[in-house]
């Protein structure tokens, strides 16, 4: 039987230096969601379900080591760094990013996991409607996709297209969608095949309104209590999933256009070739994202 371990309060290591705290195990961190950042947002989500009217589905959130929602589980798993200002940092510095670091990109992803609880919270994916409409569930994710920047078929909330992924992530990212009351989406996907899934996902929703959920189980998978790895084991195995081990990958093609030897001095500077297609390229994503 495994030793169990302390907790350390977030004062006592809030102030070491990167290197000292990848040495401690998740497990350790004695963080919580009550009193973070994240408590006024996951309220954000929770008024959001409420003033749409789904005042039954209760959703329960706890920390893990990345995004998820369980399968069959009507609650999500919050990545542990979002708890902590100096986890964020350590998070930031490992992985030059943080997902979910603003309050904006929090709460984009909040609505895109709450989509997969409330399908798991009802059974929503057993439904021969939902299937016709947004696609199987049963079919298996893909290793890699290739979307269609281009297509109307499908709405636009995170990034890299992610609701062409899946018929699961189109149904979590419509529903994303629909529940941002910011989003305007009658207007904003007025002449998109897009606003079909909308508006069946739109009368499902007033029919489930005040419904009690079919499943009901609080189960937390990979709660942070739970895992025992170090931080710097952690983000070694995230860094390689992400190929991060090898920032300087496209080094060697980059330095073979753009050389900085004397015989190339005339050719063009990589600088002045990012000016020159910067409207075009600009141009191009403002057509896929509607962003310029």
């Amino acid at each position: 039987m495994a030793a169990k371990l302390s907790v350390l309060p977030a004062d006592d290591w809030a102030g070491w230096s990167d290197e000292k705290l990848l040495d401690l195990r998740v497990c350790e961190l004695g963080i919580g969601i009550e009193g973070s950042a994240l408590e006024p947002r996951l309220a954000e989500l929770d008024q959001d379900l409420q003033t749409r009217g789904l005042t039954a589905f209760r959703p329960h959130y706890w920390l893990s080591d990345e995004w998820f929602t369980p399968d069959g589980v009507p609650g999500v798993a919050i990545p542990f760094y979002l708890a902590h200002p100096r986890l964020e940092r350590l998070e930031r510095a490992q992985m030059l990013e943080v997902e979910g670091g603003t309050p904006e990109w929090c709460m984009q992803i909040l609505r895109h996991e709450a989509g997969h609880a409330i399908d798991n919270a009802y059974r929503l994916r057993l439904r021969r409607r939902r299937q016709q409409v947004f696609g199987p569930s049963y079919k298996a994710y893909p290793e890699y996709y290739t979307p269609r920047p281009y297509s109307k078929s499908f709405v636009l909330h995170l990034d890299s297209w992610y609701a062409q992924s899946h018929p699961d992530e189109d149904f979590a990212e419509t529903f994303a969608v629909w529940l941002n009351p910011q989003s305007d989406w009658r207007v904003r996907y007025a002449d998109w095949p897009a606003l079909k899934k909308l508006e069946y996902l739109d009368t499902l929703m007033y029919e489930l309104a005040s419904k009690p959920m079919i499943v009901h189980t609080r189960r937390k998978v990979d709660p942070i209590q739970s895992i025992r790895k170090t931080l710097r084991a952690h983000y070694e195995r995230k860094r390689r999933h992400y190929g991060l081990l090898h920032p300087d990958f496209y080094d060697r093609d980059l330095r073979r256009l753009f050389s900085d030897r004397s015989e190339y001095e005339g050719n063009m500077k990589a600088a002045r070739f990012i000016a020159r297609i910067r409207k075009d390229v600009r141009r191009m994503v403002a057509s896929w994202t509607g962003e310029y």
